[in-house]
């Protein structure tokens, strides 16, 4: 059964439009009441931290995200090359930079926001990239704020107790840090009420996810990346939760109905690495032609945490922090994505390259060849990046995509 694209998951799209518009307007009012503390924090936390401290939580990853999407960054990515920030780095980090100093948002258009709120203090964790700690500490020159770290273990193929114990002791320190800023000490028991909310909510967006496993499935990567605002900047709420229990309630009923995504779904695609903001609508628009269904990515699991347990918040925090893909080795990888490709029932992955961020780039070190070679894994290489549309060719990809299913569709008429 096909479903009209703009009425699938129609009713948690409208909830989720008035639940970031009640975020932004928070955060706003916040930003302009001297009383109340603002946070910029990287996406991979500390959220439950901050949020258990009484923070309101501003994403600069997010509004780099935005500006792919709305295909900004190209023009401001530039302004940040200016000023010695290299063309090579992370875009999400220049068009981010560029905007500040032309003095442009997007969330101007959308939420009446002229400008994200002026920081207390900025919190980074290196879990899932490096680079945000100099993103961070040009806004701690710019603001004068302080700038602290999370400074985790890199490449861990397993995470053990000694990187647990070390991560534990960064969060514990953080905590006597922020007080004096947040104004008042770490309330232990609120922070254990926060991270049984943020697990509550990773279980709901993981079972949300688990839906692509159904044949035809009734999501696609592109739909994720939608309804993957709240795991990212509203962890630790009961909105949030509230939120995604009704998409699972939503997206269940389809797999009930047997609803497609993609009508006449031939080809089930895997997506691994950062999305492309700023071509989504060309890749979805070039697999629903295909009659391909990106059913699951690397990015949109990623916000999977299923360590995070209140009654041990700090060190479950401190797992969750490690164990994230980004953070894992080439061969933890590999494994990894074998698993999504019995689980989701995958024909083929589909390696996002993109230029600027070799952190979420895993076509690099020959995991694409080993996964063929002893798994038996097809898959293709698009070259691009996060924003930066110059590194983007449409012909290129579309040649590239159309070919990997002219071989998958060959392969299944040999009977091979």
């Amino acid at each position: 059964m096909a479903v009209e694209k703009n009425s699938r998951l129609a009713e948690s799209r409208g909830k989720l439009d008035v639940l970031l518009r009640d975020y932004y307007a928070g955060l706003a009012a916040a930003g302009k009441d001297p009383k109340k503390k603002v946070a910029w924090c990287t996406s991979a936390g500390p959220v439950e931290l901050l949020e258990a401290m009484g923070f309101y939580l501003y994403f600069p990853e997010n509004h780099g995200a935005l500006l792919g999407a709305r295909r900004l960054s190209t023009g401001l990515i530039g302004q940040a090359n200016a000023k010695g920030y290299s063309p090579d780095i992370c875009s999400y980090l220049t068009a981010d930079i560029g905007a500040h100093l032309r003095g442009v948002t997007p969330l101007q258009e959308a939420y009446g926001i002229a400008a994200p709120p002026k920081p207390d203090v900025l919190v980074y964790n290196t879990s899932q990239c490096r680079e945000v700690q100099d993103w961070f500490s040009f806004y701690g020159r710019e603001f004068g704020v302080p700038v602290l770290g999370i400074h985790s273990p890199w490449k861990a193929g397993s995470v053990g107790p000694e990187s647990i114990a070390d991560v534990v002791g960064q969060l514990e320190r953080m905590a006597e840090t922020l007080a004096p800023i947040a104004g008042a000490p770490l309330d232990r028991a609120r922070l254990s009420q926060v991270v049984k909310l943020s697990a509550q909510a990773s279980a709901y967006w993981k079972r949300f996810l688990a839906t692509g496993r159904a044949r035809p499935s009734p999501i696609t990567f592109f739909d994720a990346t939608i309804h993957m605002a709240p795991i990212v900047v509203l962890r630790g709420k009961q909105a949030t939760c509230d939120y995604y229990k009704g998409l699972v309630e939503e997206a269940e009923a389809l797999v009930k109905a047997g609803a497609a995504a993609v009508e006449g779904e031939r080809l089930r695609f895997y997506w691994d690495g950062m999305p492309n903001w700023g071509k989504l609508r060309f890749f979805s628009e070039l697999f629903t032609r295909l009659k391909i269904c990106a059913v699951a990515s690397t990015y949109c699991l990623s916000w999977v945490f299923d360590e995070l347990d209140d009654k041990r918040p700090f060190e479950s925090m401190a797992e969750a922090n490690l164990k994230v893909f980004i953070n894992r080795s080439e061969d933890y990888k590999e494994t990894y994505l074998v698993d999504a490709v019995k689980s989701y029932a995958i024909d083929a992955i589909l390696f996002h390259e993109a230029k600027t961020c070799p952190y979420n780039t895993n076509s690099r070190f020959g995991l694409p060849q080993r996964l063929l070679e002893d798994h038996g894994i097809a898959s293709t290489t698009l070259y691009g990046d996060l924003c930066d549309l110059r590194c983007f060719s449409e012909d290129q990809t579309e040649t590239a995509v159309e070919a990997l299913a002219e071989q998958l569709a060959a392969r299944v008429s040999q009977g091979s």
